[in-house]
């Protein structure tokens, strides 16, 4: 397996990830899961830009 280039900030974002599908499970459409995601990342100060996909 390679190394990642980020590891740490990997860490935080698969963290985040985990932590959305921990407190709403499974079940949602994805734009659902997007805004969950994007309030944990701001949670979390992990920097990011909104998709415009589902505005």
């Amino acid at each position: 397996m390679a190394d990642l280039l980020y590891k740490d900030e990997s860490y935080k974002i698969i963290g985040a990830c985990f932590e959305v599908y921990n407190q709403k499970g499974y079940g949602f459409i994805e734009p659902v899961y997007q805004e969950c995601l994007q309030i944990e990342f701001a949670l979390q100060g992990i920097p990011f830009v909104p998709s415009l996909r589902f505005k």
